[in-house]
């Protein structure tokens, strides 16, 4: 699999594959389908792997090491991964509000690497910044003409943790390269606990369930499939065609008749979903990506961006015994149009509960600016506000501790991430938003041609941080600009 990056890839873009986006953006396409050379495995037979929780080297302390792997993701084949521990996805973080934590991150991959911890608010030397690189020892590194910070071998990540209960995730951010390299499995969960959480009666232990669902092509030979270098079909983003939750092509999990609470997690490169289930039923979301809601709110589906987390309650005991219920994705026709499978195996004693007040987030303050941020494909790269990525040259300076009013545009599928800062989606197209886009984020799914206003709040630290759009093609492309916590 060969990387492609903005600086030769944005020399070979030509107005008709921009046109093709156009058109296709309508049809709910956020990507160019990649498809496998490798047989496609028949669905619904691998069991869910449960990735493994880290555990801490000293009081306060982990250790990780990224490195190559083989292992067995298309049953007969072997996958080269590139992996936390050498897993995809790499060991779950099981951590505290409050309890400060560093996680050491040892490079012994062929390439640099830059991990950030995706909706952590974290001081801005442990953010993940792009050319904050940690380059495998022994390795001389120069990054195309751009002033790099460089870590031999390892660098130690501090993440103080004062923040409310949450989904998080990790996964490379290394700048023109992240999505090769999150597409060979750099990514995991993180997830962040508190006392507020702990005294709800949500599912818990077994049935609460991580659920990474990414997507993925693969060779003959079973090696992850990527576009050559200089390959232009792929400006829009890239989408393979096996579904991985948990790294296992459309698995299949045994529930019990009872309450499960499931941490979904949008971990494509550029892939949307529609989830839904079938044949029926609802998810009740208790959480979205900084923490929980004020109240759980219903739904029949639920469109998930890259980047974006929905922490949902499912009641099996809707469904009979020795049935299935099947997550499917109504984005997608063929094999993307199915996800996981769930068999409910048997009955059980359930004593959680959904209450009908989960937590007091945080309040909406008074906006103190407000800023337009475009989205945009240019003549030469994917952009904000007309501006390729200049690493330094900050596109705002927003002050630590207030809220601004950030207004977000687009010409096409564009799911906005900022770093460091949280927000409430206050309107789409000057209306109310979606019921999906409930309680505090880091990530929203703007779509074509949209209009989303949001509240964000800068807590936290003073420093250099920045936003992007998490089509992690977009984002190696240009498509990020830094921002300065003043």
């Amino acid at each position: 699999m060969s990387a492609f990056s903005r600086r030769g890839f944005l020399g070979v873009l030509g107005g008709a594959a921009l046109a093709a986006a156009g058109c296709r953006a309508f049809a709910e396409t956020s990507g160019q389908l990649l498809t496998s050379r490798a047989p496609l495995p028949r669905p619904f037979t691998v069991p869910l792997p449960i990735p493994r929780v880290a555990r801490r080297t000293a009081p306060g302390r982990y250790e990780v090491t990224q490195r190559p792997a083989k292992i067995a993701i298309i049953p007969g084949l072997a996958t080269e991964v590139w992996g936390y521990d050498g897993t995809f996805p790499g060991p779950t973080f099981d951590l505290r509000r409050g309890e400060a934590t560093t996680i050491s991150v040892r490079n012994e991959l062929s390439v640099p690497t830059s991990t950030h911890l995706h909706g952590g608010v974290n001081p801005p030397d442990s953010d993940g910044y792009p050319t904050d690189l940690v380059v495998p020892a022994g390795h001389a590194h120069e990054h195309g003409g751009h002033a790099a910070v460089l870590h031999q071998g390892a660098k130690d990540y501090h993440y103080p943790l004062e923040q409310r209960a949450a989904t998080l995730w990790y996964h490379d951010h290394r700048m023109d390269f992240t999505a090769p390299q999150v597409w060979r499995g750099l990514a995991g969960f993180a997830l962040v606990r508190d006392a507020e959480e702990d005294a709800l009666p949500l599912p818990g232990g077994e049935r609460e369930l991580p659920l990474m669902i990414c997507d993925r092509a693969f060779e003959e030979d079973g090696s992850f499939r990527y576009p050559a270098h200089h390959d232009s079909d792929y400006m829009e983003g890239v989408e393979g065609d096996v579904i991985l939750v948990n790294g296992a092509p459309w698995p299949v999990a045994e529930v019990s008749a009872t309450r499960h609470r499931l941490r979904l997690l949008n971990a494509s490169n550029a892939r949307r979903y529609r989830l839904r289930l079938t044949p029926g039923g609802h998810f009740v979301q208790v959480g979205s990506d900084a923490g929980l809601l004020a109240a759980p709110i219903a739904h029949d589906e639920i469109t998930i961006a890259p980047g974006e987390r929905f922490d949902v309650v499912v009641d099996f005991s809707a469904y009979r015994v020795g049935s299935t219920v099947t997550l499917v994705n109504t984005l997608a026709g063929g094999p993307a149009g199915s996800v996981m499978r769930f068999v409910v195996a048997r009955r059980a004693r359930d004593d959680s509960a959904v209450p009908r007040v989960l937590s007091r987030p945080p309040e909406r303050t008074r906006a103190v600016a407000t800023r337009t941020f475009d989205f945009r494909r240019s003549e030469s790269a994917w952009t904000i506000n007309g501006q390729p990525y200049r690493p330094g040259v900050p596109l705002a300076r927003p002050r630590l501790g207030t809220s601004e009013i950030w207004r977000l545009t687009s010409d096409f599928h564009h799911p906005v991430h900022l770093h460091l800062a949280h927000f409430q989606v206050l309107a789409r197209n000057g209306r109310a938003p979606a019921a999906t886009d409930g309680g505090w984020k880091d990530t929203v799914d703007v779509r074509p041609y949209e209009v989303v206003d949001v509240l964000a709040r800068f807590d936290g630290y003073r420093g250099r941080y920045m936003m992007h759009c998490h089509n992690l093609e977009h984002e190696d492309m240009a498509m990020m600009a830094d921002f300065d916590v003043v």
